[in-house]
């Protein structure tokens, strides 16, 4: 369920009643209201921009712009929903019985509308994407009786021997192919065409000798008929996508390429047409040998450039799908899992949670889970773009994609199917290259304009042409003119400009781990002035160690380890790991407490025997209550970048424990390449001034806060967005999603919490500061890739639409045919593509 923005051309309360019945009217709205008399907001399960456009538009109004979209609860309009609302999905349609086989629009233009057959979307004009078929239940089989199969994995009744999946062959040969293939066999029925018209228009012209043989054979009338002919199954079978692609864009008033392609083929088919059975219509001027001169090689050529410029998009479309495709080629399709004591190959769709799979050399890790027994070597360069293996033992995460180059271990299942990080690191790649960046709107708003200015100009030139033009065929060359006018302007590169580049983008990003939600991300990355990001794990290593256990009572070391350890057990906080870890390798007896409660930004608390412990910094503590000799110890420690965690039982502080977390050996570089790119790098932590200050301090970070809570980060990203700058915050807890939430970019870093992953329109499969600057490297790189295809776009079509209208003729009698202004305008969009697909090769 969303909620719309809108601003529209209402005025006034009588306005406001007009459209009150229509939106009332229709279920897909479930809530709205109008503010500022023209500022429409809408709460809607289904309906688009479009959508309320048409619905308010029976009442005469239009929606001018969308201001803002956003997710909404349904809960909150629980008792506005009629019941029998069907629940719409804007995702991609997964594949069923009922919809396999149907084709749909990438962009969901008209949200989850199916079509029955391959062709274009009839709002923006994409070709519509083909849902698959239903995936093939996996069967089992015994190896020595394979005729027999069955439904699930177990031993074979005749036999005894494990049963081993079938997995079902895919034809990956045509997969995602259909629009491409469809495309090159209409270009290739459209050469037999287009050849046979051209030399029959053409060689007379190049060799006259030629044309007195032609003549000779039969009339220019006949040879026109040829033409006639050969031409027909070009505008009305291989090239009538394209007709019916500028139908819809008329219908509809979305003008953009084919609007001017479909007018300008039009054209000059239907003039061609009623010059050869109309002649006499025709002044002597227009006519040649006795027959008035025709342009049917000028439809056939434009159309066939046309399909040749499609073929390399599509092709293009494909190349920039790769890293995704790599990604789904990745994912295994079977795992041993251990079942009755037994080892079993089941298929990956078959694993549960609770699962024990066992992982050997070479194999790829089939779902996310936690390793029970063993250790491996791990190489997951597919997933962070980490290329360095690193060692997983008992109690490591593992994730799905990951390969054990060395070693057995056995780990337990926690996320299986779509939950795992490799099916949302596909997820998320598909959805990024799908969205639109802002700077789209810009290009969208320009064409809307441009195409009826393009038409008034063609109109503006056959006038100048037929009236003002002294020499003879002036109507021809005002035809002629016209028709380049309209096919030189064509505005296919300015569409493509930034979704080629995004599509690109996001997969290069995905190469290198980083994950972006949408284009919006990326485009927001170029803007960013200010980067607040935490210590732990940022620019620390984020495996702090125990150094030290201090008594500050008459409990002993042991006994401050055992209470703390007893209460970090239940916390996934990296001081808390290391905290129970260290206690585990003491042999440490750890108490059982109950009722425990995690406290964002100050630590942990439970009860034991009645009384009430507490671990956590040192807002835990009141400070009167420590000795001068014990603040001078705890100052001491945490000068030397030591975090300090306090253990309080019964409001009385029994010791510390002094952990710490060694600095990253490249954050000082990359802090100073953030400062090169212009980005005020500031270090937000719960941890204390001290500790804060000297990592400050070494990795070369002016500005900091110390002792955090999870309101401090968030009003800190407030003060620097209310001084007009835009703030980009990376972190990985669950205190620091409100701040991710809020600031204009939030990245999540590897290994955080979901929540914040969630809150975050950037995530780093690796939690490195490195990788924020190849983060921000992408941002920008994809952000001057796009100003680079349009301005490439917008100066072509203002040099190309006065050279077509023939503004050089008077000077230089330079005149550019339609089949030039075609190949013209079919190579600015080759030029787009080609720019776009630079972005594969850049190094961040």
């Amino acid at each position: 369920m969303k909620e719309l923005i809108l601003d529209t051309t209402l005025g006034c309360k009588k306005c406001e009643a007009k459209v009150h019945p229509l939106l009332e009217a229709d279920p897909r709205v479930i809530d709205w209201e109008v503010k500022d008399g023209h500022i429409l907001r809408v709460v809607t399960e289904g309906a688009c921009q479009k959508c309320i456009n048409k619905i308010i538009g029976e009442a005469g109004y239009e929606v001018k712009e969308q201001l803002s979209s956003k997710e909404v609860n349904p809960e909150d309009y629980a008792d506005k929903i009629p019941h029998d609302l069907p629940i719409i999905e804007y995702d991609v349609p997964e594949a069923t019985a009922e919809n396999a086989g149907k084709y749909y629009c990438p962009m969901q233009c008209e949200g989850d509308k199916l079509y029955d057959e391959m062709g274009d979307c009839p709002v923006c004009g994409m070709p519509l994407e083909k849902i698959p078929e239903p995936k093939a239940p996996v069967k089992y089989a015994c190896p020595m009786h394979p005729e027999e199969e069955y439904d699930e994995p177990g031993d074979c009744p005749i036999c005894g021997m494990s049963l081993e999946p079938v997995i079902p062959s895919q034809d990956e040969s045509s997969e995602g192919h259909e629009a491409y293939d469809d495309m090159m066999k209409r270009f290739k029925l459209s050469l037999l065409f287009t050849i046979p018209v051209a030399l029959i228009a053409m060689l007379g012209h190049i060799f006259p000798s030629v044309h007195h043989k032609m003549l000779a054979i039969m009339s220019q009338t006949s040879w026109n008929a040829i033409q006639f002919v050969l031409t027909i199954p070009m505008v009305f079978y291989t090239g009538w996508i394209f007709m019916r692609r500028a139908w819809s864009s008329i219908v509809t008033k979305n003008f953009n390429m084919w609007t001017l392609i479909g007018i300008g083929t039009s054209v000059a088919f239907l003039f061609s047409t009623i010059a050869l059975f109309i002649p006499d219509y025709f002044p002597d001027e227009f006519k040649n040998h006795g027959a008035v001169d025709v342009y049917f090689e000028a439809t056939c050529i434009i159309l066939l450039l046309v399909m040749l410029g499609q073929l390399m998009e599509l092709n293009a479309h494909q190349r920039t799908n790769s890293a995704l495709k790599a990604l789904l080629k990745w994912a295994p399709q079977t795992a041993t899992v251990i079942r009755n004591n037994k080892d079993m190959l089941v298929a990956v769709e078959h694993i549960v949670k609770g699962d024990q799979l066992k992982v050997k050399p070479g194999e790829k890790v089939a779902v996310d889970g936690v390793v029970i027994e063993g250790y491996g070597t791990m190489d997951a360069s597919m997933i962070t773009g980490e290329p360095i293996p690193f060692d997983v033992k008992a109690n490591d995460k593992v994730s799905s994609g990951m390969i054990n180059t060395n070693g057995n271990f056995i780990m337990k299942a926690e996320k299986v199917g779509k939950e795992t990080l490799l099916s949302k690191v596909i997820e998320m790649v598909n959805d990024a290259g799908r969205s639109r960046a802002p700077i789209q709107k810009v290009a969208d708003q320009i064409a809307k304009y441009f195409v009826p200015i393009v038409v008034s100009v063609s109109i503006i030139t056959y006038l100048l042409w037929f009236f003002l033009y002294t020499g003879e065929n002036a109507a021809v060359y005002a035809l002629v003119n016209a028709v380049a006018v309209l096919l030189i302007a064509c505005p296919c590169a300015l569409g493509l400009a930034t979704p080629m580049s995004i599509m690109v983008g996001t997969g290069k990003g995905a190469e290198h781990g980083i994950l972006v939600k949408n284009a919006e991300a990326l485009q927001g990355l170029s803007d960013i002035n200010v980067l607040m990001i935490d210590k732990t794990g940022t620019l620390t290593q984020g495996k702090p160690e125990v150094q030290e256990v201090t008594s500050f009572s008459t409990w002993s070391d042991e006994q401050v380890l055992a209470y703390a350890a007893a209460l970090d057990q239940n916390s996934d906080h990296p001081l808390a790991k290391a905290t129970v870890a260290y206690a585990k390798n003491k042999n440490v007896g750890l108490p059982q407490v109950s009722d425990y409660k995690y406290i964002i930004g100050k630590g942990a608390e439970a009860i034991f025997d009645g009384k009430k412990v507490r671990i956590g910094n040192q807002t835990s503590i009141n400070e009167g209550d420590l000795s001068e000799e014990q603040k001078s110890l705890i100052s001491t420690e945490q000068q030397k970048g030591a975090t300090v965690i306090y253990v309080v039982y019964d409001n009385s502080l029994k010791g510390i424990i002094t952990l710490e977390d060694k600095i990253k050996p490249n954050a000082r570089k990359a802090i100073s390449d953030l400062e090169d790119h212009g980005i005020e790098v500031i270090m937000l932590t719960g941890d204390n001034q001290k500790t804060a200050a000297y990592v400050a301090k070494e990795v070369g970070i002016k500005h900091f806060k110390s002792d955090c809570l999870p309101e401090d980060k968030l009003n800190a990203v407030k003060e620097y967005q209310e001084k007009g700058l835009k703030v980009a915050m990376a972190g990985d807890g669950i205190n620091d999603a409100p701040s991710l939430t809020l600031a204009d970019i939030g990245i999540a870093m590897g290994d955080g919490t979901d929540i914040a992953i969630q809150s975050a329109e950037i995530t780093l499969l690796k939690g490195d500061i490195s990788n924020l600057v190849k983060t921000f490297k992408l941002g920008r790189k994809v952000m001057r890739n796009i100003k680079e295809n349009l301005l490439f776009a917008f100066l072509y079509n203002v040099l190309g639409v006065p050279v077509a209208a023939g503004v050089l003729f008077p000077f230089f009698g330079i005149l550019l045919s339609p089949m030039l202004a075609t190949l013209a305008m079919s190579f600015s969009s080759v030029s787009v593509i080609t720019n776009a697909l630079r972005l594969r090769k850049i190094t961040l």
